[in-house]
C-alpha cells in the first residue's frame, strides 16, 4: 500500500468566482484539449452552480452489460453504497443531478436509474478537486479514485489513476493487484442537446467487467 497526505494539487480553484464560468474542468483538460471539445460539452462542464442550484439531465440507459465477475463485484460494492450498476441488461429512464458542494471541495452527483419492477437504483458520488491529479471521485465509506481527465476525439474522458481509502486527509492507495480494474467514463456530445455517457470497467486479465451506456439531454 502507498500512503499520501491529501494535499491539493496546484490546479483549479476550490470554488468558481461569482459571475464567471467554472474553469476547474478546463484547467484539468488544458487549453488545447478544451478548445477541441464541442461547445455544448464546454458549456456543461463550465456551468457555474450556485449553492442553491441544481443541473439536471434526463434520459435513458440503453445498454448495461455485466460479466460474471462484474456481477459479483457489483454485489459486493453494495456495502459502500452500490456505486456500480446492479442488473445485467438494465435499461430504462435515468436522471443525473449535479450540485456544488463546497464542504467537499467539489460537486455532488446523484444518478437515478429505473429498475423494472423494483425501486430505482440511486448512486451518490462526489467529484472533489484535490489530490495528485487534481480531481478525485468519492463513492462512499472513504473509497475513491484519483482521475485523469483528457479530450480524445472531441470526447471528454475520465480515467482512473489510483484507487484509495481516504482517512481524513490521508490517502491509503490500494496496491495495483487489488484494484478492480481501469475505470473509464466518456462524455460524447451528439448535438441537439443530447450526449452519450459511457462507463466501462476493464480488468487487465479478465477483460470488460461492466459496461453501461446512457443517453441524456440538457434540461
Amino acid at each position: 500500500m502507498t500512503f499520501q497526505t491529501g494535499a491539493r494539487s496546484a490546479s483549479p480553484p476550490a470554488f468558481p468566482d461569482e459571475g464567471i464560468a467554472d474553469r476547474r474542468f478546463r484547467a484539468l483538460v488544458g487549453e488545447a484539449g478544451w478548445a477541441r471539445l464541442p461547445a455544448a460539452v464546454q458549456r456543461r462542464f463550465s456551468k457555474r452552480l450556485a449553492q442553491s442550484a441544481v443541473a439536471v439531465y434526463a434520459g435513458e440507459v440503453i445498454e448495461t452489460r455485466l460479466s460474471r465477475v462484474g456481477k459479483v463485484l457489483s454485489f459486493l460494492a453494495r456495502v459502500i453504497g452500490a456505486p456500480l450498476p446492479l442488473d445485467d441488461g438494465m435499461r430504462g429512464p435515468a436522471t443525473v443531478a449535479v450540485m456544488e458542494n463546497p464542504r467537499l471541495g467539489g460537486q455532488s452527483w446523484t444518478r437515478t436509474y429505473a429498475r423494472a419492477g423494483r425501486f430505482p437504483q440511486v448512486i451518490h458520488s462526489a467529484k472533489c478537486f484535490a489530490g495528485p491529479t487534481g480531481i478525485e471521485e468519492h463513492v462512499g465509506c472513504g473509497i475513491g479514485m484519483s482521475l485523469k481527465v483528457a479530450e480524445e476525439g472531441g470526447a471528454l474522458v475520465f480515467r482512473s489513476a489510483r484507487y484509495f481509502l481516504a482517512l481524513g486527509s490521508l490517502r491509503v492507495f490500494l496496491p495495483r493487484f487489488a484494484e478492480p480494474g481501469a475505470m473509464e467514463i466518456r462524455h460524447v456530445d451528439e448535438g441537439g442537446g443530447a450526449f452519450l455517457f459511457t462507463l466501462e470497467l476493464r480488468h487487465p486479465r479478465l477483460g470488460v467487467l461492466i459496461r453501461q451506456v446512457a443517453r441524456f439531454r440538457d434540461c
